[in-house]
C-alpha cells in the first residue's frame, strides 16, 4: 500500500485536525460547521491525515502548514512525497 494511505503517529493527527478546525473556525457559518462537524468525530485511520490537508485550497494549506509541528509537517511532506507529489516545496 502507498505510505499516503498509512495513518501518521496519534500526536501528528491531533496536530493536522487542531489546525485543520482553526483554520474553518475562521469561515462563516454554515460552511464553517459543516466542515468542523466532518472532521469532529474523526479518527487516526487510512488517509484522514492527509484528507485533513487536503480539504484545503493552497493558500489554506501554506496556512496549516505554519501551523503544524515540524514532526507533523514532515508527516505530511512524506505523504505528500509518497503520493507522487513533487510540487510541495517549503
Amino acid at each position: 500500500m502507498n505510505f499516503y494511505y498509512t495513518a501518521p503517529s496519534n500526536e501528528a493527527f491531533e496536530d493536522m485536525k487542531r489546525a485543520a478546525q482553526t483554520i474553518w473556525s475562521g469561515y462563516d457559518d454554515p460552511y464553517k460547521t459543516e466542515k468542523l462537524d466532518r472532521i469532529k468525530d474523526m479518527g487516526n485511520v487510512g488517509d484522514n491525515f492527509m484528507y485533513l490537508f487536503a480539504m484545503f485550497d493552497p493558500q489554506n494549506q501554506q496556512k496549516i502548514m505554519q501551523l503544524l509541528t515540524k514532526e507533523t509537517l514532515e508527516s505530511v511532506m512524506e505523504r505528500l512525497r509518497a503520493g507522487g507529489s513533487h510540487d510541495h516545496t517549503l
